[in-house]
């Protein structure tokens, strides 16, 4: 017989032989994989729960004149936005960073939450009216600086 049915029977036949042949390696190899993805699930699980136990908070005070236009606005965005890069080996549930706002005897307090390995990010001022004010008992968090162009650090 020859045409499309036998060129149909022939790829059954090779699927068939290819299938009794892999089985055995299948079988062995499946309670493996299912292992390492559940060792993985646990440690990610664990690296994440390890960094939402040690996030830091600051807290941003604008001065009285502060008005972001749009521009600056965007810009600060984006250096919220790379806390997460500057948190390598955090998962993304756990480097992500929380904006919380309160208000305490009419005024409104605004406060950064992120992870303790981006702290030097959160603590970079990201208006030019706004100052970054670390908690008391972070102390430790040292505000990242950049040396003037042609200055050695």
């Amino acid at each position: 017989m020859t045409g499309p049915l036998s060129i149909l029977g022939e790829a059954v036949d090779t699927v068939g032989l290819w299938t009794t042949t892999a089985a055995p390696y299948l079988a062995a190899a499946t309670p493996a994989a299912v292992a390492l993805w559940f060792w993985w699930v646990v440690r990610r699980a664990r690296m994440v729960r390890a960094c939402l136990a040690s996030r830091v908070t600051v807290e941003a005070v604008p001065t009285s004149t502060f008005d972001p236009g749009p521009g600056e606005v965007g810009r600060w965005a984006n250096q919220l936005g790379r806390v997460h890069y500057s948190a390598e080996g955090v998962a993304a549930r756990g480097s992500a960073v929380r904006l919380r706002y309160s208000a305490e005897d009419g005024k409104m307090r605004c406060f950064l939450e992120g992870p303790a390995a981006a702290a030097a990010v959160l603590a970079m001022p990201g208006f030019a009216e706004v100052e970054v004010r670390v908690h008391n008992e972070q102390q430790s968090i040292q505000p990242v600086s950049f040396p003037v162009t042609g200055e050695t650090p």
